[in-house]
This record gives C-alpha cells, sequence and structure tokens, in this order.
C-alpha cells in the first residue's frame, strides 16, 4: 500500500484565468482542429467534440445532427451491420463518415461483428474499442490484434486515468485513447469500487504522456456545462467526450415519459442494470452493477444544444485570447477554486 500526496484536481475545482486578448469577438475563433494519427498516418479535421457511445446518445440520428455541425459520434455498440448498411445507405454527404467510430468491446463475439461491419463498409475510418477497465493485459492483447487486422484504421481505445497505460496503449495500436474513470454523470464505479482519478488532473498528466508519443487523448465524462468542455480542452485534451450533456434530445431516442406534467427521458450508463439486462439477460452473480439509471428533461432537438455549447466554448477561448482551438491549453491558466465537495463524485 501507498499514499500518493500530490494534489490531484476535478473541473469543480479550478476556473480559467483570463488574459489580455487581441479578439474583439467570438466569431473570431476557429473550433476546428486537424490531427495526424499515430498508426494509421489518416489525418481529421472537424471539431473534436463527440457523443458517447451510450444508448440514448450515440446513434444514428446523433451522427446525422452532429456530422452536419462538424462534430463527431462514437456509436453505441449493439447496432448490427444490416442497420449500418442502412443508416450509411442514407447518409446525404459520404463524408460525415469522417465523424463517426464503429464502437466494439473485445470479445471475439465482438470483433466478429466488427469485423462484419468493416467489410461491409469498408470508408468508415474509426473504431472505438471500449471496456470499462483498460488496464487488463487482455485489453492490450485485442488492441494488438485490432491494430494487425486493420493497419488503416484509427483505433481510438479506454479507458484509462494515468500516463504510463496511455502509453501502453499507444504503443500497443491504439491511436486515441479515452481518458475518465468514474466522472460520468450516470457512472458509480468510484462508490461501488473506490476506484478513480479526479478528471481535469488525469487530462493533464494522461496528455502529457500521450503527446510526447504523437498520440491523442479523449476527455471522456465529468463535463456537466460548457466550462467543464472548455476546461478539458484547456488541460490539454484533445477530443472531449459527452454523455449526459447531450441525453434527452429528439435524435438519443428512447421513451419520452411525463412526470409532474413535464417530460422527461430515461438515461443511464452501459455498465447499469439497465442496460446489462437489456443486452445481457441481467447482471452477472460475480460482478456489480457499476451504472445508474435516471430520467432527464426532455431537450427537444440537439442543434441548439450544440450552438450553446460552441457559443460557451468560443467566449472561453476569447477571454484568454486563443484565436483557434488548439491554442486554448498553451494560452490557459487555472486559478483553483476554494469550494467544498466531495471528490468521490467530483469530475
Amino acid at each position: 500500500m501507498r499514499i500518493e500526496a500530490d494534489l490531484k484536481l476535478g473541473f469543480k475545482d479550478v476556473l480559467i484565468r483570463p488574459k489580455r486578448s487581441t479578439l474583439s469577438s467570438r466569431s473570431q475563433v476557429s473550433l476546428e482542429r486537424t490531427f495526424k494519427f499515430r498508426h494509421s498516418g489518416r489525418t481529421w479535421t472537424g471539431i473534436p467534440i463527440m457523443a458517447a457511445n451510450m444508448d440514448n446518445v450515440g446513434t444514428f440520428a446523433m451522427t446525422t445532427a452532429l456530422a452536419a455541425e462538424g462534430l463527431f459520434t462514437a456509436m453505441r455498440k449493439h447496432y448490427p451491420p444490416e442497420e449500418w448498411d442502412t443508416f450509411i445507405g442514407s447518409l446525404p454527404d459520404r463524408d460525415w463518415l469522417e465523424h463517426v467510430a464503429v464502437s466494439t468491446g473485445i470479445l471475439e463475439s465482438d470483433l466478429a461483428k466488427l469485423g462484419q461491419i468493416l467489410l461491409r463498409q469498408p470508408d468508415l475510418s474509426f473504431i472505438c474499442m471500449d471496456v470499462a477497465n483498460g488496464y487488463s493485459e487482455y485489453f492490450v492483447e485485442q488492441i494488438a490484434k485490432v491494430r494487425q487486422r486493420f493497419p488503416d484504421k484509427i483505433i481510438m481505445a479506454g479507458n484509462v486515468v494515468t500516463g504510463e497505460m496511455v502509453e501502453q496503449l499507444l504503443l500497443s495500436g491504439a491511436d486515441i485513447v479515452k481518458v475518465g474513470i468514474g466522472p460520468g454523470s450516470v457512472c458509480t464505479t468510484r462508490v461501488k469500487t473506490g476506484v478513480g482519478y479526479p478528471q481535469l488532473s488525469a487530462i493533464i498528466e494522461c496528455a502529457d504522456a500521450a503527446h510526447g508519443l504523437s498520440g491523442q487523448i479523449i476527455s471522456d465524462g465529468g463535463c456537466t456545462c460548457a466550462g467543464d468542455v472548455a476546461k478539458a480542452f484547456g488541460a490539454g485534451a484533445d477530443f472531449v467526450m459527452l454523455g449526459g450533456m447531450l441525453a434527452g434530445h429528439d435524435e438519443g431516442g428512447g421513451e419520452i415519459l411525463e412526470r409532474d406534467g413535464q417530460p422527461f427521458v430515461q438515461f443511464y450508463g452501459m455498465s447499469s442494470s439497465t442496460a446489462m439486462e437489456k443486452y445481457s439477460g441481467g447482471v452477472a452473480e460475480y460482478r456489480a452493477s457499476e451504472g445508474k439509471t435516471v430520467t432527464v428533461p426532455y431537450r427537444g432537438p440537439v442543434v441548439e444544444t450544440i450552438k450553446d455549447l460552441l457559443g460557451g466554448l468560443r467566449s472561453a477561448c476569447t477571454y484568454v485570447g486563443a484565436a483557434q482551438l488548439k491554442e486554448l491549453t498553451k494560452r490557459t491558466t487555472f486559478v483553483r477554486v476554494a469550494e467544498q465537495h466531495n471528490p468521490i463524485f467530483d469530475g
């Protein structure tokens, strides 16, 4: 046993200090970024904000809405190849395929389905290999296997929260590493297991490790507002993945429920008992649910939420004089705030 005494921070622990700026309008800020990926050698240009690969968030309809605005969607895992065929055949713009990832687990059955989808739709460029615990040797081995099988694809993989494991996943074949254990609004890993890492510090440390190997990271979880997204980018994240912030919209699907005369939509973590009942026949007796099921207010079309989010992010850039999103981390100085909170739940 050992104790790390170094200070670790979440989004709630800091604010971004403003700086003198030559920008006269938010319209002068460009949120587009271009990345070249370590293993595939491919490039991508767009606004690096992602819908999470969750039910009622990572859907085909969400992909269409976000791709039209230059954003990205990691598709939920459970679409069969035939539904992928129908979706791709209906796209008005084939370039939107550069804004969607096929998500997969690491079981052989998962990888077999991944192979079927990519065989039928070879223009898909991104693979999202998603597990709750990215520290297992088996996960590392499966990344290497997928890299060998699909050398030209862009692989994102996670989740981890420490620099040394970011380096391991990158060296094993990942181009982008998902960072975050426990910060999500419907994730209960920290409560059920005591395992986690404050998200802001995880981003800072993992970004440093990834960039040293020409890799990228995704900040996954913990953002509850546009200001948190700005903090994630300011800390060094290359992409930011959102779940709860995009839940409750028309594009996510899900039944609209009424409570006290107000409309709500169900939202749940993919390790929740709801998800495991739906896809696995229930929670296995050897494990516990590490997610919860909640209702969120129905929010209509997602485009208004996106406009508000991007507007807030542009404003953050103007406050520190960053004309481009890639400049934000270089111009960010975080100020610690004395706010009382429970670090178990902090993003």
